[in-house]
């Protein structure tokens, strides 16, 4: 780390994926990991026109729980993927008890080296975690690699206007999907430089403000429960959270920090 800032990119990635695998986790965020649930997951499969002929590719699908929304709403046939070994099995369990395993699996696999063919989805979808990828063109590339000509990506993202206070450059602001957030105007070009045209951006702050809203009132209850022997959440540092937490009300509410999707072809 140089000066609050994680440099060891192995080591993100690992603790991220280490991270999205605990009850801490669940507990703060819910099943879906990210702002707007799966009201905004519908919205992104909507504007990627989603429909049963498809084949859709999750990146960082965690537990599985958008994939398992999307066949279930949309008819698509949907490959999940994320890093945590143990999120991929959690996932495949999650989607045989919803009766979807014909349309729905799940793989281990990294976001910047897919080890799929190419042209191999319709579409593609990263909510929530495109920011923490340190290598953002080697994925972004790796996306346009695996959808067929004519296929449709799409991110819905943490945002940032500027620099933000030193506490939300660590470790942590990394795994909560904060440190290495960019400007809409930056991922569409990453997007726009991996061979992707037509991008189509949506603001959708208040999903941000609820959720960080969610997980201040989340924190308050899991600390007072845990105080109380009726919750037990080993290795939370609540101390460390809270003031994440804090730190990050702030920059939402200074405009710092906000939610987009974003929804572009590949040529």
């Amino acid at each position: 780390m140089i000066d609050g800032v994680v440099t060891d990119t192995a080591r993100v990635k690992a603790c991220c994926a280490t991270a999205y695998e605990s009850g801490f986790a669940r507990l703060l965020l819910g099943d879906s990991f990210h702002p707007g649930g799966l009201e905004l997951t519908e919205r992104l499969g909507r504007l990627l026109k989603l429909g049963p002929p498809d084949h859709v590719l999750d990146v960082a699908a965690g537990k599985g729980e958008s994939a398992i929304f999307l066949a279930r709403t949309f008819g698509c046939s949907v490959t999940g993927i994320d890093l945590s070994a143990a999120n991929a099995a959690e996932a495949t369990s999650r989607a045989a008890a919803a009766g979807v395993a014909d349309r729905v699996s799940f793989v281990q696999d990294d976001a910047e080296r897919l080890s799929f063919p190419d042209g191999a989805f319709d579409a593609l979808l990263c909510e929530c975690a495109f920011c923490t990828f340190p290598d953002k063109p080697a994925a972004a590339a790796e996306f346009h690699r695996v959808l067929r000509p004519g296929g449709r990506a799409g991110l819905s993202d943490l945002t940032r206007d500027g620099p933000l206070p030193q506490e939300l450059e660590s470790l942590l602001a990394w795994i909560a999907c904060i440190a290495d957030a960019r400007s809409v105007a930056e991922y569409a070009a990453y997007l726009e430089s991996a061979g992707f045209r037509g991008a189509v951006i949506e603001q959708h702050d208040q999903a941000l403000r609820q959720m960080v809203r969610d997980v201040e009132g989340r924190l308050l209850g899991a600390e007072l429960m845990t105080k109380l022997k009726k919750l037990d959440v080993a290795g939370a540092d609540f101390e460390q959270a809270k003031s994440l937490a804090r730190a990050a009300s702030a920059a939402v509410r200074a405009g710092l920090l906000g939610y987009a999707v974003i929804t572009a072809g590949r040529s």
